[in-house]
Parts: structure tokens; sequence; C-alpha cells
């Protein structure tokens, strides 16, 4: 577990990576950028799963922290063994006084699993106006968890004017980061309707 500089409402934020590697493959993805640095895994589209990291002595500790569960891979990835998953929210269960976060692409995987009440989950969305994330949307409202949920859409690369967000809990917002990208449009921010939103020093 080390402390993250994640510019995320949780403050101060930890990461644990049980699993790193990702088959995502998205062009403005920071955790496979820095995978390419410092080579903890030597191919970014083979995941790797690392079962201790979740056995952390420094999870002892009777100080609740916020943890963001898996900065470096997606957990929920249609490829990740179910098995890992259960070990990662097995553990969870077992340290009720921390808060752990997940944020995945693929939120009809949080279906599949059942999770305590000290788990925030999350998706990642990023035009209002592709089905494809409109289904991420609903498919979080409709996941069986008595935790909280949040929306991280970052990058934001369009409008959320026609979209809702009932059972919507938090709403953080980014631009893209990756050099040379285009900057976001201020009125895809001001379309966005939901009285928790987070916005990241890019987008204010």
């Amino acid at each position: 577990m080390n402390p993250t500089t994640i510019d995320w409402p949780w403050k101060p934020l930890y990461t644990i990576n049980p699993v790193v590697g990702c088959k995502h493959n998205c062009p403005y993805c920071y955790a496979r950028r820095i995978n390419n640095r410092f080579k903890w895994i030597p191919d970014w589209t083979k995941p790797q799963f690392f079962p201790d990291r979740m056995v952390d002595p420094a999870l002892n500790s009777p100080k609740s922290k916020k943890i963001f569960i898996g900065s470096m891979c997606d957990l929920f990835g249609a490829w990740m063994p179910n098995d890992w998953i259960r070990h990662v929210i097995d553990c969870c269960v077992k340290l009720p006084w921390h808060e752990f976060i997940f944020l995945t692409k693929n939120p009809k995987r949080y279906h599949d699993f059942e999770f305590p009440r000290n788990c925030w989950l999350g998706a990642t969305v990023t035009n209002g106006e592709l089905q494809g994330d409109w289904n991420r949307i609903i498919y979080l409202k409709e996941a069986h968890a008595p935790g909280r949920r949040f929306l991280s859409i970052e990058p934001i690369l369009g409008s959320f004017k026609d979209v809702g967000f009932p059972l919507i809990d938090l709403i953080i917002v980014g631009a893209d980061s990756t050099r040379g990208a285009r900057k976001a449009d201020p009125e895809w921010i001001k379309s966005i309707k939901h009285p928790n939103i987070y916005l990241k020093p890019n987008v204010r």
C-alpha cells in the first residue's frame, strides 16, 4: 500500500495494486506509461496477479484509510479471473474500517459479485453521447452493492447534457492529460448536472 498523488476528493488517498496490466489499450492510459517507464511487468497487455499485496501489514493499522484498489489495472475487465476478484473483495470484507475504491470500464461485471458496505464502486465514462457510456452508467446504478457509487468522467470527451445521474453519489471530472491532447470544451463540463462534482484543476 502506497500514498498516491492521484487527484481525487478522497484525501489522503492510498493505492494497492494486486493486479498490474490491462488489455483495454486506451490511448490516454497513464498507467501504461508508468509501467513502460518502471518495467513492473514485461508485457502490459498480460496482467499479472500479486495476491500478497492485499495482506500488506499496513492494512492492519486501526486508522481508517481511503484506498484505491487497482490504479494499475482494470480489476473488472472481462479477461480477469473470478478468483482474483473474489480474493480482493474477501480482503475488503475483513477490513471494514477502511474504505476501498474500485474503478472500471466494465461495470456490468460488478453484478457478478457481492460487495461489503465499505466499498465505493466507480465506472469510467468519457462522452454522454455514446451509447456505450450510457450503458456503463446504467450497469453501475444497477449493481447490487450497499456502498456508494461514483463516476469518473476522465478524460471528458463530449457532452452529458441529456444524461441523468440518479443513485450516483459523486462525479469526478478531468481532461485528457496526454501531450498534445485536445482541451476540454467548457460546455461539456457545464452540461454535467449533479450536486456533488469534483473538478480536477485541468478543467476548472
